[in-house]
């Protein structure tokens, strides 16, 4: 039977949503081993926009904001449209989920941006993973997400950002287990069924990226 994966997206634009280029990759990936795919998102207002030109906050962008701009309707931007509300979405429907970075999972996800060690994940979104990781499917994590595993998943996770002290330093005091990686390498967490790449928390090329989110991908479907 054809293996279905969901990939949870937190907007559109490193800065402010999700990584689109490792978005790509574990689409390219997950397309390139025949396994159906369903883009998801919460529909949340973003925590802010920026302008990824200046790499400033626009003005008036904060949620509630006039300019204020919605996690799912910038995801379905990175997904061409093919994208499913987080409460729309069943995670009996697929057989595990992977999450992108970029700072929409610090920001949208999470409060990790402002809070680091003291940051709270958005109920929806820890209450869809938890139900992949109760029922012993597998998750996957790249760049910035395993910061929040912790809090995500569970205490006691081994996972990677690469080799970030500060944000390594955060997660081992939220009850992580971390471990230093190369960019284009993965660390497999078997017992718990959790898998991460640094991707752009390390990447300076495309194909840096690519490495290790093939491996990622491919050792994701291996658990599945």
């Amino acid at each position: 039977m054809k293996k279905k994966v969901a990939v949870l997206l937190s907007g559109c634009g490193v800065y402010d949503g999700a990584e689109i280029y490792e978005t790509v990759l574990t689409l390219l990936r997950l397309d390139e081993k025949n396994v159906e795919y369903q883009c998801i998102a919460p529909d949340l207002p973003q925590r802010h926009v920026i302008d990824h030109c200046k790499g400033e906050e626009v003005s008036e962008s904060k949620a509630g904001g006039a300019h204020a701009r919605n996690v799912l309707q910038e995801a379905a931007r990175l997904a061409r449209g093919e994208i499913l509300p987080l409460d729309q979405a069943q995670p009996d429907d697929y057989d595990a989920v992977i999450l992108p970075g970029g700072f929409g999972v610090a920001k949208n996800f999470s409060s990790f941006a402002e809070e680091g060690a003291e940051c709270s994940v958005e109920p929806s979104i820890r209450q869809f993973v938890q139900a992949f990781y109760q029922a012993r499917k597998p998750i996957g994590l790249m760049c910035i997400a395993p910061a929040i595993a912790a809090r995500l998943i569970a205490p006691g996770i081994l996972c990677t950002v690469g080799k970030d002290a500060g944000v390594e330093g955060a997660m081992i005091s939220m009850g992580s287990l971390h471990k230093t990686c190369d960019v284009d390498d993965i660390v497999v967490d078997n017992t718990h069924k959790v898998v991460s790449t640094p991707a752009y928390m390390l990447a300076t090329r495309i194909t840096e990226a690519r490495d290790g989110i093939f491996k990622l991908v491919d050792k994701v479907l291996e658990l599945a």
